[in-house]
């Protein structure tokens, strides 16, 4: 068994830096990412969006990779705002009443990699998710932020730090 074992060592012993089985593609050298809470200049103000896409960004990042979220100047940064947050109608049915509606959120993001200033990008993320023109948009929001807020996390987390 200790023979077959060997070679997976040797060859994952020899992979330096910037791998990790996340699929993280990290300089060996950045010890520290810096987030910073995202300003809301949508036209329609979720309270809780900013916080919520904050604190789920760094967790990301801290349970994903071996970095140190710190609060400025890290290694590596990360910063935006949130630029729309809004619902609109998206399927009409066969009686020419709205179906369902879209809420959309899209944020700009700013990335810098004190290591490789290839990787760094200014981007829109933009998600949505459609719920039955039926329900009460109060009812369903909080259910479909959380889940627009984790897409935006995976793509800002994708395009920053894993590179397939």
């Amino acid at each position: 068994m200790a023979i077959f074992l060997l070679p997976l060592v040797l060859m994952l012993s020899g992979c330096s830096g910037g791998y990790s089985f996340t699929g993280a593609s990290i300089p060996a050298q950045a010890k520290t990412i810096s987030i910073e809470p995202f300003p809301n200049f949508a036209s329609t103000v979720n309270p809780q969006l900013s916080q919520k896409l904050y604190e789920e960004l760094q967790q990301m990042f801290s349970s994903q990779t071996s970095l140190n979220v710190i609060d400025e100047d890290g290694d590596l940064q990360i910063s935006g705002e949130i630029t729309d947050y809004s619902t609109r109608p998206s399927s009409i049915s066969s009686d020419d009443n709205v179906a369902t509606n879209r809420l959309t959120v899209t944020i700009k993001v700013s990335f810098t990699n004190r290591y490789d200033s290839k990787t760094d990008f200014e981007q829109s993320f933009s998600r949505f998710k459609d719920y039955s023109a039926a329900r009460d948009f109060s009812s369903v929001e909080q259910s479909l932020v959380g889940e627009i807020v984790t897409e935006l996390c995976e793509d800002i987390f994708n395009k920053s730090v894993v590179n397939w």
